[in-house]
């Protein structure tokens, strides 16, 4: 018993300070992940890009996808795909830069090693996905799912690479022994991917050189050109970090090939040629065909599965055809979906159309789970959009307008953080407007996918300082700038926190009717002011914060919105409180009369919604989940309040673990007034996502732990209990709140807590000593209790 008491106490005390919850959240799967394919800048690429992301769509794959795009300059100015899907724009390496080399397939080691040293986004994730373009996605490809482990990749078998039995393997790699004959589909862990990636990009170069080793004997290549050295860069760099594949042949199939007997593949490689009785498909015939950008064309359709039940009575090679037929549908049906996406006219009727409109074919193509399960429980359903052949979302973008100072970077991670937990369909855009000189000193670039707006802060010839009206400013520079196939716009402010999706569908906007939320105090849309500045007044809408307004729509208003805004800051001798409303009587709400009266000129009539947006410090409305928080003015709970008009000068992001006062615990508030106990849950709600947000992008910065007494800062507990926080490593048990009215050392809490544990270590060690006096006394005695227990 007393050499079970040490253990004893190591047992207790991680229960004490990891309760058994914490214990069960931490063995949990991470579920952050990114799927990633490369491509370049040709047609050939961009029909697949269609097939592939419209499969991604159907198959309910989760978390964002990215495109990694290798274009030559040249190419990049001619090239119009951009919308295709959400793009990383990757330098073209396929010309060797001395030799002249002509080897595009070593853009994908180097574009997804470029995205890992560049993109955000590799920074907010745990695992990766990387698929091949001309692939269509079944179901979702979950890594955790499919058994991936830190250190234990999964990937499909690629038998042929016979290398890795050879002389090659010796060659090139230090542990041929680890080398796996793996491709296609691949999936791990983020921190094994930046291991490998550098390697994997070396060692393609490496065989890629090697010409004396090309031959199909030694590299299994039937074309003997090294075409395949990228494969093999990948196998031999694996072997150099010593990653050890989970190999799974049942994931992936290529069309032509029969699955195995109860085997239902989550994925089709199209890259062999493949046919179904007198028709075919070759990928290679399409290398050079602009069937993306010609309306309604589609490839030349398959048999229609009664066809393949006629001719084929055996039903294991029956489905093998089945899928090569899906597989063509699936890319013929993105293709007509992504047709009407550009305005294309509506396909005349046919049969073929007919079907992939049809019950059957939703059935035959819905999303396939491993095992028959389910979508795992850790993905949220609002994540995903659903994609029908009869049932189609339109593309949204989202928009955001701020300036280079560290007042908009903390409201820029905290809008970023929570619109990739809101499930918001589509990207996010930050629009971000600096004077050339301020942007030299600028820091935050890499803070949110960014469009750079030139300053209009300073009126070039009265001097006049408005920086709100770079806001219709940048939205005009971004729609002439930049090319969207996004059907809807949604528009946000800086200073907002996203709890939910905002998606048209939900809210009835349409071509002609935004949607937006009520500010009342836009007096002017019923005086004098909306008669001057208007030659419609009675269409003038008190609206503002949220908008979801049409593609079309925003190009006729932009401009509009940028003209109005300009004519009532000019206007001074209405700035006053009784025209405007505006408290301050200075003009500074300029830019949201310019909103409504612009779109008063056009008569674009809003759906008004009042349970979309939600200010922390009013109290909700029963029942309504406001999709937004909008933090524009002070609001507090008890003796804590938050106002950001307090922090303009405050550099939150680029000081490590700085954070703002912690909001107080939602236990300790009052239930006697219901109105009362829900309005300050959302504003501790508020605060705790901002901080969760900033700790998130201090971890990120790989800050450095905090000692304390190393800063001039208060050292403040991390009282953050939200979900993410729960689902992250602390690496720093404390982190600095730089506010004037942080508290200093430890709370009350803490002392509670610190007092509990050492009560319960204390009374351990005394009972350990008793048994171990106890020991000394009687052994005899001891070895019976033994045995007793």
């Amino acid at each position: 018993m007393a050499s079970f008491a040490p253990a004893a106490i190591v047992v207790l005390v991680v229960a004490a300070v990891c309760p058994s919850s914490a214990l069960a959240e931490a063995q949990k799967a991470p579920w952050r992940m990114h799927t990633l394919f490369s491509v370049e800048c040709q047609d050939y690429f961009d029909w697949q890009t269609v097939g592939l992301m419209h499969s991604y769509r159907k198959a309910r794959q989760p978390g964002p996808i990215t495109r990694l795009l290798s274009c030559t300059d040249e190419q990049r100015r001619r090239y119009r795909g951009m919308g295709l899907a959400p793009t990383f724009d990757v330098p073209s390496m396929s010309r060797h830069p001395r030799t002249g080399d002509w080897y595009p397939a070593i853009n994908k080691p180097a574009g997804v090693l470029h995205w890992l040293e560049h993109s955000e986004d590799a920074d907010n994730v745990d695992w990766v996905v990387i698929l091949d373009a001309d692939m269509i996605i079944r179901g979702p490809i979950v890594p955790w799912e499919l058994g991936a482990e830190k250190g234990r990749p999964v990937a499909a078998y690629y038998g042929y690479l016979r290398g890795c039995d050879n002389i090659l393997s010796r060659l090139h790699t230090k542990h041929p022994e680890l080398c796996d004959k793996v491709g296609g589909l691949l999936a791990m862990h983020i921190d094994d991917l930046r291991a490998l990636a550098p390697l994997w990009l070396s060692k393609t170069k490496e065989v890629r050189e090697d010409q004396a080793h090309w031959g199909t004997n030694i590299t299994g290549d039937i074309y003997g050109k090294g075409w395949i050295s990228e494969m093999y860069g990948y196998s031999f760099g694996a072997a150099e970090v010593g990653l050890r594949h989970k190999i799974n042949d049942d994931l992936m199939l290529y069309p032509g090939y029969i699955p195995r007997v109860g085997v239902e593949p989550i994925l089709l490689h199209y890259g062999l040629p493949f046919k179904v009785g007198n028709w075919s498909f070759r990928k290679i015939r399409h290398h050079e065909d602009g069937i993306v950008y010609d309306c309604n064309r589609i490839f030349p359709p398959p048999p229609f599965p009664r066809e393949v039940e006629i001719v084929e009575a055996d039903l294991n090679k029956r489905r093998g055809l089945f899928l090569s037929i899906e597989c063509i549908n699936t890319l013929n049906e993105g293709l007509l979906l992504h047709h009407a996406s550009m305005g294309c006219p509506k396909p005349q009727w046919s049969k073929y159309l007919s079907f992939l409109k049809s019950k059957r074919f939703s059935e035959l193509t819905k999303p396939k789970y491993l095992n028959r399960k389910k979508p795992s429980s850790q993905i949220s359903e609002h994540r995903i959009i659903s994609i029908e052949s009869r049932n189609v979302y339109p593309k949204i973008h989202t928009l955001f307008s701020t300036e280079c100072s560290s007042y908009f970077d903390w409201q820029t991670v905290g809008l970023v953080h929570s619109f990739h937990l809101s499930g918001q369909p589509g990207n996010i855009t930050r629009l971000l407007s600096c004077t050339d000189e301020v942007l030299k000193q600028y820091k935050g670039h890499n803070l949110a996918p960014t469009h750079y707006v030139p300053s209009m802060s300073q009126h070039p010839l009265t001097g006049d300082w408005y920086p709100a009206i770079n806001k219709p400013a940048s939205v005009l520079h971004w729609l002439n700038h930049v090319e969207t196939d996004a059907e809807f716009i949604v528009i946000l402010d800086a200073d907002m926190i996203m709890r939910g999706p905002i998606t048209p569908w939900e809210y009835g906007a349409q071509r002609g009717r935004p949607v937006s939320t009520p500010y009342e105090y836009l007096i002017g849309c019923d005086n004098e002011l909306a008669k001057i500045h208007t030659r419609n007044p009675s269409a003038c809408e008190k609206v503002g914060g949220v908008i979801i307004m049409h593609i079309d729509d925003l190009r006729k208003f932009a401009l509009l919105w940028l003209h109005k805004t300009e004519e009532v800051r000019s206007d001074k001798a209405h700035y006053a409180t009784n025209f405007t409303g505006d408290v301050y009587g200075s003009g500074w709400i300029s830019e949201m009369y310019g909103y409504s009266f612009g779109a008063a000129e056009l008569n674009l009539r809003h759906i008004i919604r009042r349970d979309i947006l939600i200010y922390p410090g009013y109290v909700p409305e029963p029942g309504v989940k406001y999709k937004v928080f909008h933090y524009g003015l002070r609001f507090g709970v008890g003796n804590w309040s938050f106002d950001k008009a307090d922090w303009g000068n405050v550099d939150m992001v680029n000081t490590c673990w700085a954070k703002f006062p912690e909001p107080p615990d939602p236990s300790s508030l009052s239930t006697s007034d219901e109105n009362i106990l829900q309005r300050d849950i959302l504003s501790i709600e508020c605060g705790k996502a901002l901080n969760t947000a900033l700790y998130l992008h201090h971890q990120r910065r790989k800050c450095p732990i905090p000692s304390e007494g190393s800063s001039n800062f208060s050292v403040v507990e991390d009282e953050g209990s939200s979900d993410e926080l729960k689902r992250v490593t602390n690496p720093a048990a404390n982190v600095i709140s730089i506010h004037a009215s942080s508290r200093k050392g430890m709370s009350p809490r803490i002392r509670m807590v610190a007092l509990w544990a050492f009560s319960v270590l204390g009374f351990l060690v005394v009972i350990s000593m008793v048994l171990s006096n106890r020991k000394g006394e009687n052994l005899k005695a001891k070895g019976s209790r033994s045995k007793n227990v």
